[in-house]
This record gives C-alpha cells, sequence and structure tokens, in this order.
C-alpha cells in the first residue's frame, strides 16, 4: 500500500526519546493536503491521488489553475504533485483532506526534495576531484584534467565544472520519530533534502514495505 503527503520544511531541532536518547530531528509542516483529483486506470492509464498544498493568492494563478481546483472546492495551491498507486482510504474524495495523521511514530519514510543551489563551482568543489601541486612551475592546479582518449568530443558523464546542487533527491527509511496532529507538523528524524521553507513529498517507505512483504512470503513458505 503506498500513502504520501506533501509538506514544507521548516528547519530542524532535537527530542527526547522515552529512554533520554537525544535525537535530531526535521520539522515538517504538513498543513492539511486538498484531493484535486483522482487519477484510474480507465480514465488517465495509472493509478494516483493527486495532491495540492500551500494555499496562494487567486490573482496568482491562470484560469486553468482556477477551473482545475473549483472542482474540489478550494483555493488555487502553490505545490501539487501525485502519488502513484496511493491507497488513501475509501472515505477520500475529491475535496477531501489528508493530514498528519496519515503516518505513525515509528513508521519509516522516503522524502522527496529539491536539493540547495550552489550556483557555478568548480570540479574540486563540485565532484570531490584532487587538485595539482601549487609549487612554481606547476600548470596544473584546479583543472579538471584530462578529457579522455577520444579527440574533439567529451564523454558523458564526464565530470566538468558547472551548476551545483538544484537536483531532485530522494532520501530513503527515514523515521518519523513524531507524528502531531494537533500542529499539522510531522518530525523526521536526521535531514531531509532542501533548503528551509523548500516543498517536499513525503512516501511511506519502499524498501521497508518491499522487505515487510518478503517475510510474510517467507513465513508462509
Amino acid at each position: 500500500m503506498t500513502k504520501g503527503i506533501l509538506g514544507k520544511k521548516v528547519g530542524m531541532t532535537q527530542v527526547f526519546t522515552e529512554s533520554g536518547e537525544l535525537v535530531p530531528v526535521t520539522v515538517v509542516d504538513v498543513t492539511p493536503n486538498v484531493v484535486l483529483q483522482l487519477k484510474t486506470v480507465e480514465n488517465d492509464g495509472y493509478k494516483a491521488v493527486q495532491l495540492g498544498f500551500d494555499d496562494k493568492r487567486e490573482f496568482l494563478s491562470n484560469k486553468p489553475e482556477q477551473g482545475h481546483v473549483a472542482k474540489a472546492k478550494t483555493t488555487p495551491k502553490r505545490f501539487i504533485s501525485e502519488i502513484r498507486d496511493a491507497e488513501l482510504g475509501e472515505d477520500i474524495t475529491v475535496g477531501g483532506e489528508i493530514n498528519a495523521s496519515l503516518f505513525e511514530a515509528g513508521e519509516a519514510v522516503d522524502v522527496t526534495g529539491t536539493t540547495k543551489g550552489h550556483g557555478f563551482q568548480g570540479n574540486i568543489h563540485k565532484d570531490g576531484q584532487r587538485r595539482g601541486p601549487m609549487s612554481h612551475g606547476s600548470r596544473y592546479h584546479r583543472r579538471p584534467g584530462s578529457l579522455g582518449a577520444v579527440i574533439n568530443r567529451v564523454f558523458k558523464g564526464k565530470a566538468l565544472p558547472g551548476r551545483m546542487g538544484g537536483n531532485t533527491v530522494t532520501v530513503q527509511n527515514l523515521k518519523i520519530v513524531r507524528a502531531d496532529t494537533d500542529n499539522n507538523v510531522l518530525l523526521i528524524k536526521g535531514n531531509v533534502p532542501g533548503a528551509n521553507k523548500s516543498y517536499v513529498t513525503i512516501t511511506n517507505s519502499i524498501k521497508a514495505f518491499t522487505k515487510k512483504n518478503l517475510s510474510k512470503q517467507a513465513n508462509k513458505a
């Protein structure tokens, strides 16, 4: 069963467990998501739930956006994403809401976000390459080095200076320390990708779900 929710990274803090262990956590604001659309195999070719998060002013959206959210009787959203093959319950309908109660403490989740952008960086900072000797007479200090054996072309994947960050990254198997339904926040152990105030997608862990199924199959055998 796949389930997920959209949220905004607030920042990091720390909490104490009942045993007195200090745990660093990321606070994610999961203000109730609105179900904007339910996609089916018959109509769309695949099954998914489209969620909207974080209201925005109506004049910032165009007419197609306004017409789409009007079907769910809600306001335009800043962050819209789909949860593929989602099973959020039979009572979930267009216009319904999903909140922090979707997850419980101890569950494993995957968090997808956009990493911090660092602008144009050299190969040493961007890819962790080593520099050449800095002594007098050396003509190789911080350059990328050899580009390969073929003339007039560069192999795909060659590490060269360029833009660093701004990539979509998924961190897997993070643990939910606390699901605060009163304040609509999730406390997730460790760090999640992205800067503060950036949007993230939280889904139940694929690896943990697969391991659970394999263990059930082994027990049946």
